[in-house]
């Protein structure tokens, strides 16, 4: 029992440490988050196990628009195995580089902040899977590469236990 705790403990430790948003400050192209997702953006992605075996591959079409100071985004997945999923993201600046989020499958609010080319959020997602909805965390990482190009890395994770990881690469039409 001592050993489970002593191990919780380490896991926990382990997820407050790293990166910080902040550091990418002098990054550039400077990223616009309602610049970049105002009009059409596509997207293509995979989703990994902690293994690094790919289970899902995925398109999305993503259509932004503001209205007011909300930035609206309706995103259209396409997977691999035929299923079809959508998404409607509504943004709202709070200030100082920072953004909270709503859709109907995020529990709660998503909270990020946007420094240099870097867009970092965390939220938590149900997540449907074999019938069955699970609360999972994503820590979701966007870079700007380009004008056009942003990359994505978000880490799932349940109870602080990482779970697998999406990549996906978007492009500004």
């Amino acid at each position: 029992m001592l050993k489970r705790i002593v191990l919780m403990l380490c896991i926990g430790l382990a997820g407050c440490s790293g990166v910080q948003v902040d550091q990418y400050s002098q990054e550039t192209p400077k990223l616009d988050l309602r610049d970049y997702f105002t009009g059409q953006v596509l997207a293509s992605g995979i989703f990994q196990k902690r293994s690094g075996e790919v289970t899902k591959r995925f398109h999305v079409v993503i259509n932004g628009r503001s209205e007011g100071d909300k930035l609206i985004m309706h995103e259209a997945f396409n997977y691999s195995d035929g299923t079809k999923q959508t998404r409607v993201w509504t943004l709202v600046p709070t200030g100082q580089g920072k953004w909270k989020g709503t859709a109907s499958d995020v529990v709660g609010e998503a909270f990020g902040e946007v420094s240099g080319n870097t867009f970092h959020w965390n939220y938590v997602l149900n997540l449907p899977v074999d019938g069955k909805t699970y609360e999972v965390r994503f820590d979701d990482w966007m870079y700007l590469l380009d004008d056009q190009t942003l990359a994505n890395r978000s880490y799932m994770s349940k109870l602080g236990v990482e779970l697998g990881q999406v990549t996906l690469f978007f492009r500004k039409q």
